[in-house]
């Protein structure tokens, strides 16, 4: 670790250190005062429901609306996030260290604790580099319990940018211009049509590299190769060359149960986004339930969109998990039952519902960026995504538990970090989950 990193991590811890107390303040005042728990609607029979991804903030979103459903929380993770704050939620029943979804132990493990915990139903909320994983997993599952999750053969499919590009085309879906590419040689064989830009993206989950779009065009002949030659593009490693659209990003979750479209929430998007609230875009839904609906599949979908300066929508990519725009429907009545029955009307967050943020990436960018009357507006209109009075100790171990022992072993291991993710609980480092 570099000396500049090291004094990063001791900054961070030390930052962190000094809003402790004001944390703990908060977290004792609800303790003490003991407030209502929202409203759910209450499931006909409880169930157990296991799931994955403990140490992400969408986790507990879902461990909380189904507790609140009355079902009982098994909620897992790998060793590495074993201090997970969100392990002392109130809707946790049970905690288990599983190891990593890469080790070939995982679906094993998983097994295991189904077996041991009597589950009925298996939630996955997965990583980037955890979905086909939990989908191999599901299908040794499936014959013990309920599987919210697309099979690996469709998982595999939408994950795979280019591969979802083909099918969105198959299905008459407008998508931008894109091919696969191998082999950087194929960059400078590239004829590229004129007055169009492209970006290039590793097909497969890149932490820090997916903010690097860079654009090649005709005009950049030479530095279109010297850029992908940079990349270590290669058969096992591919990436795809998509055009670039100008305009607005959106992005969407969806939960479906064989085709049916039963919880969806869409927002507008960036790069590193930190902030949702719910907007309307109806061929953006329609999109959506369409594709889902082609799928016929059971899971859990999300999807980026763009859209350009004409008001014409381009699906981007398909992200086959959990998305964070799931803490929109924190408190919803029926998000336990969108996702368990069959057939249940479609939910959208509850209009009115304030957007949500997570704290400490909004007092980073009161201190570090412009525009602090925006960031004002996001405190004032929104909520954060990890705090409910009813359930105060997530809060508090995410930010003074988990996160520091991240910063720790980034430390003693020197390991470089590009940013603390609050949203998903960990450090973004290179070549990371």
């Amino acid at each position: 670790m570099s000396l500049n990193s090291a004094t990063r991590t001791l900054g961070a811890l030390a930052a962190l250190l000094g809003t402790l107390p004001v944390d703990v303040a908060i977290v004792a005042c609800a303790l003490i005062r003991r407030p209502a728990r929202p409203h759910a609607s209450r499931a006909p029979r409880r169930r157990t429901v296991l799931i994955t991804g403990g140490k992400m903030t969408k986790a507990l979103t879902l461990a909380r609306a189904f507790h609140l459903a009355g079902h009982r929380v098994v909620l897992v993770e790998s060793p590495k996030y074993r201090f997970s704050g969100h392990r002392f939620s109130k809707a946790v029943d049970r905690f288990h260290c599983i190891p990593e979804s890469t080790s070939p132990h995982y679906a094993d493990a998983l097994l295991d604790v189904v077996k041991r915990e009597e589950v009925d139903v298996f939630v996955p909320v997965s990583s980037p580099a955890s979905s086909v994983h939990d989908a191999d997993a599901g299908e040794l599952l499936a014959g013990f319990c309920e599987v919210v999750h697309g099979n690996s053969r469709t998982v595999r499919t939408v994950d795979d940018k280019a591969r979802f590009s083909e099918i969105s085309r198959s299905y008459g879906v407008r998508v931008p211009d894109s091919r696969r590419i191998t082999d950087p040689q194929q960059i400078a064989e590239f004829d590229f049509p004129a007055g169009r830009e492209y970006i290039l993206k590793r097909i497969a989950y890149n932490p820090v590299g997916r903010m690097d779009l860079r654009k090649l065009s005709r005009e950049t002949p030479e530095w279109n190769v010297e850029f992908a030659r940079s990349l270590d593009i290669t058969e096992d490693d591919p990436w795809i060359l998509q055009q670039y659209v100008e305009g607005q990003e959106y992005c969407t979750h969806g939960t479906s149960r064989s085709g049916r479209l039963q919880a969806y929430a869409c927002c507008e998007s960036s790069a590193f986004q930190v902030n949702y609230q719910m907007v309307s875009r109806p061929e953006i839904y329609s999109w959506v339930e369409a594709f889902v609906g082609q799928l016929g599949a059971t899971g859990q979908y999300s999807f980026d969109f763009i859209e350009d300066v004409d008001g014409r929508v381009y699906a981007i990519e398909c992200n086959p998990r959990t998305h964070s725009a799931i803490t929109m429907f924190a408190g919803h009545p029926d998000l336990a039952a969108a996702y368990l029955d069959d057939d249940h009307p479609m939910i959208t967050p509850v209009p009115g519902s304030r957007p949500t943020y997570w704290i400490y990436h909004e007092l980073w960018r009161l201190l570090t960026e412009p525009g602090k009357k925006r960031c004002f507006g996001v405190l004032r209109r929104g909520r954060d995504a990890i705090y409910e009075s009813w359930d105060p100790l997530p809060y508090l171990m995410v930010h003074h538990l988990q996160i520091p022992i991240l910063l720790f072993r980034s430390l003693y291991q020197g390991t470089e970090w590009s940013r603390i993710d609050f949203n998903i609980g960990k450090l973004v480092e290179m070549g990371g989950d």
